[in-house]
């Protein structure tokens, strides 16, 4: 961690002017010496690590555009010491060990940030992890739980991400473009889905994602 005397550069990652003002007024008010970056979308925020140095990354997962963990992955390939600590509005038991596993530095939801968000950041600053109490007990729960995993565990980070666009009302169309992709790829990915999580249709698909809390 740096000294006080440095400032501290934060890039705070989200599509609401008023999540990224509000984060800052926290921070703002426990680090006396921190200077804050903001980005409105992924794009903005992959362009802003890529040109700038930053002490740590607060990444919302869930903006238009491409995936919260496909930009953690990018962001980890560019800057592999850089810390990012994910702020979500999911419920952790739903993303949070998968983002940990694509190498976040913690993770919490925006409920949990008025509480969590100075420790959290005082713990990656100083090159730790941050999980909550809950998580944390959750984790320890998983250790000995593969065969009980919820379905959509059995997904790659790809196709939990078609899961969750198919999810969002989509077509293969739409998907395929967003994703720069085929379409013949993305329809072969909907039916591992389908077999993976033993589904018949997109119907299925999206009761059980909106379900689980996996989509808004």
């Amino acid at each position: 961690m740096r000294p006080e005397a440095t400032a501290l550069k934060v890039l705070l990652v989200d599509d609401h002017a008023l999540v990224r003002h509000g984060l800052k007024l926290i921070l703002a008010d426990h680090f006396k010496k921190m200077a804050f970056g903001e980005a409105r979308n992924t794009q903005e925020a992959l362009q802003r690590v890529w040109k700038e140095k930053w002490d740590v990354v607060v990444l919302d997962i869930t903006m238009p555009g491409r995936g919260g963990l496909e930009v953690l992955r990018e962001i980890k390939h560019s800057r592999p010491k850089l810390p990012v600590l994910i702020l979500s509005m999911h419920p952790q038991d739903q993303f949070a060990l998968r983002m940990l596993k694509a190498g976040a530095a913690g993770y919490l939801t925006k409920e949990s940030a008025d509480e969590e968000l100075v420790g959290a950041i005082t713990k990656v600053l100083a090159g730790g992890r941050y999980v909550s109490p809950l998580l944390a007990e959750q984790m320890a729960s998983y250790l000995d739980a593969d065969a009980k995993k919820p379905p959509y565990e059995r997904l790659s980070n790809r196709e939990f991400h078609i899961l969750r666009l198919i999810a969002s009302g989509k077509s293969v169309g739409q998907i395929a473009t967003e994703l720069s992709l085929s379409v013949s790829t993305i329809s072969t990915y909907r039916r591992r889905i389908l077999e993976k999580m033993d589904m018949k249709n997109n119907a299925q698909l999206t009761h059980y994602a909106v379900q689980q809390g996996l989509v808004e």
